[in-house]
């Protein structure tokens, strides 16, 4: 079977890993793909660009696809795909508004019975300024759009919540993302991800991960794409994840079933763990980065399997297992991340750091590429550094020995990820 995965990032990286181990797959092309990925065949064609993606998935007779981020679903590769008989693990593009557009979510949300913030939304910069002003701080402004991951600021107070605003609407920092704005409650609590395999009508959990978007340590520092992430996490124990999906993903698939969109794919649900129960900050529509690249290092059962039944409404028909194992995941990010940051710096030690491991690390790359054999750096977040190990404490030391093996000029990680883990780990073993 020949698998196309659309993307460029650590999570692509990982898919074509775990998807290599089924043993009906014959051939895997990654698009536009980075430098680990180059270890298939990458195609080098942009996620939005269907009409090129189609041309190629017709040219190389791919037989699945498998987009990784939510750009080719959001411009509607599932679509695509199901006019010409090609499985496409995802959504269609209306279904994709989930992530596509905030305000889109949060209808559904409301309309689903789902626990979330309150909001408001505004089109017009002089109406939302005047509404942040008579709020309670602190606020969150968000933009409507994808905004690569710099659409959502927590105002700390409400000068701030203008600014961001001013950005947002008059100076268009965002581009077209943010022609309508929503201004949120800030929840208050611990934040957790909640992934789940959906064919249109059954939701089946994976296992929980913590991300961490704050650049720096002690969670400081801008948002970003994701500095790292764990899982399982303590927050969510695997016995209480059904509960939680009943709340958050399944009254989800009844509206889009009820809507004539079932969602099929990865729903993946941000929740803030309030004094008042989990509540939904956001819907992504794939595998969230880097949380997918502990999953799918924990992942036991054939991930294509898996996700063929979801394309077929068939999910009851396969196991879904996790190793006990947990699996912490490190990013090394260039310097200046999230902001402006240099490219083309070389990288050393990978293989060393893998094989030192014993079995018990993956380095998957993002943003990198090979430059005459030699891989360098090709984006803001380069390399998640992912290690196994028989508790969280054991895994944290396996990732952070192999991202200290490491070596590229201009870089940096964050040294705390599992660090909020192991502090539930010792409180709830009473440990100090």
């Amino acid at each position: 079977m020949r698998i196309l995965i659309i993307g460029s990032g650590g999570r692509e990286h990982a898919l074509a890993w775990k998807l290599s181990q089924s043993p009906a797959v014959s051939q895997i092309y990654v698009t536009p793909g980075n430098g680990g990925t180059s270890a298939w065949i990458n195609a080098g064609i942009d996620a939005a660009d269907i009409d090129g993606l189609m041309k190629y998935i017709r040219e190389k007779r791919i037989d699945f696809v498998v987009p990784g981020g939510e750009t080719s679903l959001v411009h509607g590769i599932a679509d695509a795909c199901r006019g010409v008989g090609v499985p496409c693990f995802g959504p269609d593009s209306y279904a994709a508004q989930l992530e596509g557009s905030k305000i889109f979510a949060k209808e559904v949300m409301i309309e689903a019975g789902v626990p979330t913030a309150r909001y408001q939304v505004f089109t017009e910069f002089s109406q939302a300024a005047k509404s942040v002003k008579k709020a309670g701080v602190p606020v969150v402004i968000k933009a409507d759009g994808l905004a690569a991951g710099k659409g959502v600021v927590v105002a700390a107070n409400s000068a701030e919540a203008v600014e961001a605003l001013d950005s947002m609407m008059c100076k268009k920092s965002l581009g077209g993302a943010a022609a309508r704005v929503l201004v949120e409650e800030t929840l208050q609590g611990e934040e957790v991800s909640l992934l789940a395999f959906c064919d249109g009508e059954k939701a089946v959990p994976l296992s929980s991960a913590q991300d961490h978007k704050r650049a720096f340590d002690g969670d400081t520092g801008p948002n970003t794409g994701g500095m790292g992430a764990y899982s399982p996490a303590p927050l969510l124990p695997d016995d209480k994840a059904a509960e939680v999906c009943e709340q958050v993903i399944t009254p989800v698939l009844r509206v889009m079933q009820k809507r004539g969109h079932p969602f099929k794919g990865i729903l993946y649900a941000g929740l803030m763990y309030t004094p008042n129960g989990p509540m939904v900050l956001e819907y992504n529509v794939r595998f969230g980065d880097p949380e997918c690249q502990p999953l799918l290092m924990r992942l036991e059962s054939d991930l294509l399997k898996i996700m063929q039944a979801c394309v077929a409404g068939d999910l009851g028909s396969v196991d879904i297992t996790f190793s006990p194992k947990h699996a912490l995941c490190v990013v090394v990010a260039a310097s200046g991340y999230p902001g402006a940051y240099s490219k083309g710096n070389p990288i050393y030690g990978i293989a060393e750091a893998e094989a030192a491991s014993n079995g018990n690390v993956m380095v998957f790359h993002a943003g990198t590429r090979n430059d005459n054999g030699q891989t360098v750096s090709n984006g803001g977040r380069v390399l998640g550094v992912t290690g196994l190990g028989a508790d969280l404490a054991e895994a944290q030391k396996n990732a952070y020995a192999a991202a200290d093996a490491i070596k590229m000029p201009n870089s940096f990680f964050r040294r705390d990820i599992g660090a909020k883990g192991l502090n539930h780990c010792w409180a709830c073993s009473g440990k100090k």
